[in-house]
This record gives C-alpha cells, structure tokens and sequence, in this order.
C-alpha cells in the first residue's frame, strides 16, 4: 500500500482505536490503576524530603516531578508487544496481514486512539499540580511547550517501537513476554519513574544518559517541570531522537525478517 493511500486510512483507524478505548474503558481504568507508582513514590520522598532537601529536590520539587511522572506515563504508554505476542501464538495476526496495510500501523492506531480517555486523566492530574504547587508544573515559555510535545511523542515513539521490536521475537521464539518484563524492569530503575535521574551517582547518571529509559519517561517529566535551559534540552531532544531512529530501523528490520517464518493453518 502506498504512503499516501496509508495516510488517507489513518483517520478510520484511529477513530476505531477511539472507539475500542471506549468500548473497553473499564479495563483502561484499571490500567490506569496499574500506573499509579509516581503517586506513591511522590508520598515517600516527600516524607524524606521534608526533613532535609534531596539533592536538588525540596517537598515541593517531588510533588511536582512525581505529578509531571504520572501524566508522561499515561501519554506515553504502549501494550503492542503483548498483542502480537498473543496474535502470533493465536494465528490471528494472518487476518490483519490480508488487510492492505501493514499491522504495524493498525496497532500504533489503537494504542494513540486510547489518548482521548487518557486526557480525562491527564488534564485533572496536571491542573491538580499547577494549583498546589504553582506553574512550574507545565512549561513556561513557548519552546518549553513545543520541546515538551516533541519529547512527549519521541517518548511514545521509543515505547511504542521497543513494543514492536520485543513483540515481533515471538516469531523467533515461543514467546517474548519474559524479555518484556525484563526491559520493564530495567526502564523502573532508569527511566526516572521511581525517581528522578539526578539522584544517581555521576556515574550511572552518565551510563543513563545513553540509554532509552529516560528518553521514555524522565526526558518529558523534566521538560514538563522546566529543569533545563533552551541549548540543553536541545541536546536531549537530538539524543532521543537518535533513539528513536535507532529503534524505528531495528523494529522494522527484525518485523520483516520475521514475518517470513509466520504461518499460521486455519480449522
């Protein structure tokens, strides 16, 4: 199918991936219950905070980080390993394979149909915190806003196309759930979920900087909360967006390569 005829499908596409967001909203909220980590992590360190300042975080500086935390990781999230994973072993990735686009864009139609119920969400949280503890909340300058979004939809991107690339080893292997919930782990130490990156000793700050947990969450979280001046954050929107081509060529290399040892026998 050509780019262009792909484009003119994406509208329908997306308001079906509306449409099952909200044919399934119970199961999205209790998805939303599953993310709700930053709130309780923002409880304990603001109990240690009120002590004494950790680091460069007062009380007020957690709250707002860990608020900022739970917006990103609604906006940001994906679940596309877990579907091909189980339409791989089911057989019924053939069905989306006879349609004239490719599957991958049907499953990045649904997960970004899901951001309309998530702003329900999103939009309390973020004016919760912009009345607690002032407009440092959100980006105060306009390229703060636009730097924000970028980082927001590079961070999707990131989770989205390690979803795919994981996903897609279940045509290599019997199934690749386990080595998704090892990239889970690793991106709830690096990512900045738990808590922010400037915690960690310069040398694991600097291994960090490398890799993609933070561009998927922490990036967009410090963005929010305007931790860093115009040249810098310039500089971690070019290192995400490496990360994103890096995982757009490495999802699409292992997702053709194996589409060619799928086989799936009807009944």
């Amino acid at each position: 199918m050509s780019a262009r005829s792909t484009l003119r499908a994406l509208p329908t596409l997306l308001r079906i991936g509306v449409s099952e967001a909200v044919a399934y909203r119970a199961e999205m909220f209790v998805w939303v219950l599953s993310t709700t980590m930053p709130l309780i992590m923002m409880a304990l360190w603001t109990a240690v905070a009120r002590e004494a300042p950790v680091g460069a975080y007062g009380s007020q500086d957690f709250v707002r980080y860990f608020l900022a935390a739970f917006v990103v990781r609604q906006m940001t999230g994906a679940w596309a390993a877990w579907m091909i994973n189980y339409e791989v072993r089911q057989g019924t990735l053939a069905m989306r394979l006879l349609r004239p686009i490719s599957p991958l864009w049907g499953y990045a139609a649904e997960n970004l149909g899901a951001m309309p119920m998530r702003l329900f969400v999103v939009v309390p949280i973020a004016s919760f915190a912009v009345y607690t503890v002032g407009w440092r909340s959100v980006p105060e300058t306009v390229w703060g806003w636009a730097f924000f979004l970028v980082s927001l939809f590079g961070g999707w991107l990131i989770t989205f196309l390690v979803n795919v690339a994981i996903g897609t080893l279940s045509l290599y292997m019997e199934s690749s759930t386990k080595l998704m919930d090892v990239w889970l782990a690793l991106f709830f130490v690096c990512s900045g979920y738990l808590y922010p990156v400037d915690l960690f000793p310069p040398v694991w700050r600097t291994i960090i900087d490398w890799l993609p947990f933070r561009y998927q969450i922490g990036l967009p979280v410090e963005l929010m909360t305007n931790a860093h001046g115009f040249g810098e954050a310039l500089g971690l929107l070019g290192r995400q967006w490496l990360w994103v081509g890096l995982m757009l060529v490495i999802s699409l290399g292992l997702w053709n390569r194996g589409l060619k040892r799928f086989a799936a026998f009807g009944g």
